[in-house]
């Protein structure tokens, strides 16, 4: 079955070859190919993240001159543009070749929850000891996120409210949030890469329908414990 999809997905990437537009002589793209992987294997809605401007390329594309995030948030299109529409994702990175990859979480998407690397290091060393399966994590060099299954905000405030004290370097990405992709670049430098790859129910290649994705409550204990003692307090929204 996993040949059978692979050969269509290859068959669906020549037929979108031969749609789209050149792009942009010199332009990448893994970005497109990373798209089209989440969006029609995982079925999960990306959009392209905004871009960057300026002569050194290091300033954001929107409005804001102090963006803290830059070209690494959504813009035009707007969040709830995200899709899984092969043709739709062609038609953007043809013409915004380059641009990052972002997934829009929660609903049927995976949520995740992100927190400062070294934290983030220390707290997979332990879920592992404990025997605990993780899924995919999504690795920058300033931050790793460890996706999860989906959850409501209310059953995000409901396991918060729990504790005694969750540290601002935590955060949540659920409904109405999004996550920068592998292989865009990461704000501040570096690039975004697998930690840990999707992987299937049954520890093979994940396709649709048969990615591994632990319930939000079975991290989060060990997250919040692991990030009470990251430095700078997560005050910077910083990838």
């Amino acid at each position: 079955m996993r040949e059978i999809l692979g050969r269509r997905l290859q068959r669906l990437r020549n037929r979108l070859r031969s749609m789209r537009p050149t792009p942009p002589r010199g332009a990448p793209s893994d970005h497109l190919e990373a798209a089209l992987v989440c969006a029609t294997r995982w079925q999960w809605p990306v959009l392209p993240g905004i871009g960057r401007s300026g002569a050194d390329d290091s300033r954001c594309a929107c409005p804001d001159p102090d963006c803290v995030v830059p070209g690494a948030h959504p813009f035009d299109p707007g969040l709830l543009a995200a899709t899984t529409d092969p043709r739709m994702v062609a038609w953007w990175w043809a013409n915004k070749a380059g641009a990052s990859v972002l997934l829009a979480t929660g609903g049927t998407a995976p949520c995740a929850v992100s927190l400062p690397a070294a934290a983030a290091a220390r707290a997979v060393v332990r879920l592992d000891a404990q025997g605990m399966r993780l899924g995919p994590i999504v690795a920058t060099p300033t931050r790793w996120a460890l996706l999860v299954a989906p959850y409501s905000l209310e059953r995000l405030g409901e396991l918060l409210y729990a504790k005694d004290h969750v540290p601002s370097s935590l955060r949540f990405h659920g409904e109405g949030g999004y996550l920068l992709m592998p292989p865009s670049a990461a704000t501040g430098g570096g690039q975004v890469r697998w930690e840990r790859e999707p992987a299937g129910a049954g520890g093979g290649a994940a396709e649709a329908g048969d990615l591994w994705l632990p319930e939000v409550e079975a991290v989060v204990d060990a997250l919040v414990e692991a990030s009470s003692g990251a430095s700078g307090g997560g005050s910077r929204l910083a990838y």
